[in-house]
């Protein structure tokens, strides 16, 4: 039988391959190459592909990427429009800018952030995003918590060598701040494909290190999560929560409910996926609703049973991160 739950309910729509930084764990530093923007879908495509999923699949929830989304021009326009669909909304961005915009998207209707954060020491942060710009990201967590984003995440990739070292770091800054940080595995999706299996970081590793400092509790035991990525643990002292994501030692493959959009308009039904489905062909094609549902429920359909990472037929995605969308 196979064990995959078909079930999807959650879009991941990203808005541009662009960003302001050159991430280590996302996109190559060198040649890489931007979409022409009349590739890119508009703002009325990616509402109509979000709308068809909640009105005909009962998705319940959206995230915009990128790339980096708020180097979209107008971006609360569209946040405002995706709002309107009725489910909770969501966006993953590096920060840089959030300062200016926090107010503006909560006004629009974003209600939920996580922002990418892999280091809290500024050169290190500088090495690895290309740009002096920690103090900036900072400050868009604290403009995030006062706009009154809820949750506000910090997603933060473990490296070993790079950044395990700053492990107690992260949790204390979640702690005082009252933010909740999600320790990423690192995974094969970097731009110049360096990934390696001695450098991914467990999950177990790091919940240990946090829970000698701080003691650490868990609905079972083990660490609460549905088709939720995270596994998240509560402080036993009340002073918040943090998640793990092990998509490398503890796959969660079966409980996936997501699936996503690229800024091109290719829909892919895993992050891992080999193959993709062109919506955009088919929306500026003059495709009608009920055409673009049976695309989508049949990419749904082709969903498989798990990435395979660290397994000889392994298939490494064509894309890296920053062009699939987080």
């Amino acid at each position: 039988m196979d064990p995959y739950d078909r079930t999807v309910r959650d879009l991941r729509i990203s808005i541009t391959d662009r960003c302001n930084f050159r991430c280590t764990y996302c996109m190559p530093h060198e040649g890489m190459q931007w979409l022409p923007r009349e590739d890119l879908l508009t703002f009325e495509e990616l509402t109509r592909v979000a709308r068809v999923c909640v009105e005909r699949f009962g998705f319940e929830s959206i995230r915009i990427t990128g790339g980096e989304p708020t180097v979209r021009a107008h971006l609360p326009v569209l946040v405002r429009r995706l709002a309107d669909l009725g489910v909770e909304l969501a966006m993953t961005t590096n920060g840089a800018t959030l300062d200016h915009l926090a107010a503006d998207l909560a006004r629009a209707g974003l209600q939920r952030i996580n922002i990418s954060c892999d280091s809290l020491r500024p050169d290190r942060f500088a090495a690895i995003t290309g740009r002096p710009a920690l103090d900036q990201v900072l400050a868009g967590v604290d403009a995030a918590l006062a706009a009154g984003l809820s949750p506000v995440k910090l997603n933060c990739v473990m490296v070993r060598g790079v950044n395990d070292d700053e492990i107690l770091d992260f949790a204390a800054y979640g702690r005082d701040r009252g933010v909740e940080i999600r320790f990423i595995e690192w995974m094969p999706l970097d731009g110049d494909q360096a990934w390696s299996s001695e450098q991914v970081v467990p999950a177990e590793e790091i919940v240990a290190a946090i829970d000698a400092e701080w003691p650490l509790q868990a609905p079972d035991g083990r660490g609460a999560r549905d088709a939720a990525p995270a596994e998240t643990y509560s402080y036993a002292d009340g002073r918040g929560r943090l998640g793990v994501i092990a998509s490398v030692t503890r796959p969660f493959c079966g409980s996936c409910d997501r699936i996503r959009l690229t800024a091109e308009g290719q829909l892919r039904n895993c992050l891992f996926s080999v193959r993709e489905c062109d919506l955009r062909a088919l929306m500026r094609g003059g495709a009608a609703d009920d055409e673009l549902a049976s695309a989508i429920a049949a990419e749904v359909g082709r969903k498989w049973a798990g990435h395979s990472i660290g397994q000889v037929h392994f298939i490494r995605p064509a894309r890296s991160m920053s062009q699939i969308g987080g």
